[in-house]
């Protein structure tokens, strides 16, 4: 059974930084492509980025491009997302999604994700 369980979320002020991980047990990723979501209240859920496991390439949606980073630790089966410059906006539940069914042009449809996290907070003051 595939379990996803993301950390690293809290409470943080403006302009500060967090790092969430997503570690991955059951299965590996290795030909897979691997997501963070996110979701504010009385909002839809929303790509942030992906890693493609195997290349290491990345994107990001553009609200977050040059702030947000992620990576990966093969031997841990582990995603990060480090968060600098983090903004009000930023505030939300945050979630890792893997088992992506998809190509590169689908890859923020969240239903082509197979398995998810318990989603971790994060809350941005002002």
């Amino acid at each position: 059974q595939v379990q996803l369980v993301e950390s690293g979320g809290g409470l943080v002020q403006a302009g500060g930084s967090l790092r969430l991980s997503c570690a991955a047990s059951g299965r590996t990723f290795s030909n897979n492509v691997m997501a963070w979501f996110r979701q504010a209240p009385g909002k839809e859920r929303e790509f942030v980025g992906n890693i493609n496991w195997s290349s290491g390439t990345t994107s990001y949606v553009d609200s977050v491009k040059g702030r947000f980073t992620i990576s990966k630790d093969n031997a841990k089966n582990t995603m990060y997302l480090q968060m600098n410059s983090l903004k009000p906006e930023d505030t939300a539940v945050y979630y890792c999604a893997g088992g992506f069914s998809g190509n590169y042009w689908s890859r923020t449809r969240s239903e082509l994700y197979s398995y998810w996290g318990q989603g971790t907070q994060v809350t941005v003051s002002s």
